[in-house]
């Protein structure tokens, strides 16, 4: 089984990679922008990695001839709140570049990566999105972006489902131990999300992990164009 996870390198992608190389014929390569950190956890894991600015075509196509020529599972994690520590933006051109800036981190990097290898994706193989609870709150740009990867999820499973292909999004709520909040997750804020789930625990990567490795498997092959909530209950569909 020949996996790319894209933001391998921490947190969740991080986890997604541990949970695949449980997998005895797993043969995972992840990407980032960072190589130092790439290099450890694949060191960590003893799995592949391949330096890669997902938002530039030019590099996602020259990291393409370091993959597999052929892939089973593409998790596109890459991404994140490109705005979370910035200032409000100034003007309408800040209001743009804002916006556009968040588009491109979450949507435009995975959008690339599926229109580059795409068609290197077995028959049966599986497309997981990660998406974020933040599409559901009116989150601004970020929300929007996460909210567009979900839409996004519906066309490709429309695309690829004749050769039974997935694809699904995976939308996480509060999720702990990762790099989201930059370190500027406070006690009192950490507790006021917890508060609003309904087994009132944080989430975890490994949470996301187990169930990006379900819809891997083959006992996912009809579930396909969806986004699965994992939040804890803070956000239901009902």
């Amino acid at each position: 089984m020949h996996v790319l996870i894209t933001g391998g390198a921490t947190g969740i992608g991080k986890a997604i990679a541990r949970e695949f190389r449980s997998a005895a014929d797993a043969r995972i390569v992840i990407t980032g922008r960072t190589e130092a950190t790439l290099r450890a956890t694949a060191e960590e894991l003893d799995i592949a990695y391949v330096v890669c600015d997902h938002s530039s075509p030019e590099q996602v196509s020259s990291a393409a001839r370091r993959i597999p020529a052929d892939l089973d599972v593409i998790v596109n994690n890459a991404g994140g709140n490109t705005g979370f520590d910035q200032a409000s933006p100034v003007g309408l051109d800040g209001v743009r570049d804002a916006w556009l800036e968040n588009y491109v981190a979450n949507v435009v990097t995975a959008v690339l990566t599926v229109s580059e290898l795409g068609p290197r994706i077995n028959d049966n193989g599986r497309i997981i999105n990660i998406g974020s609870a933040a599409a559901e709150s009116g989150s601004g740009s970020y929300g929007s972006a996460k909210a567009a990867v979900s839409s996004w999820t519906v066309g490709l499973a429309k695309e690829y489902g004749h050769r039974g292909i997935t694809a699904n999004a995976i939308s996480p709520g509060f999720i702990a131990d990762t790099e989201f909040f930059r370190g500027q997750l406070t006690a009192q804020r950490e507790r006021d999300l917890v508060s609003l789930t309904q087994n009132k625990r944080r989430g975890t990567p490994e949470d996301v992990a187990a169930l990006a490795y379900f819809l891997a498997s083959p006992g996912a092959a009809h579930i396909t164009g969806q986004t699965l909530q994992v939040n804890g209950g803070a956000f239901t569909t009902r």
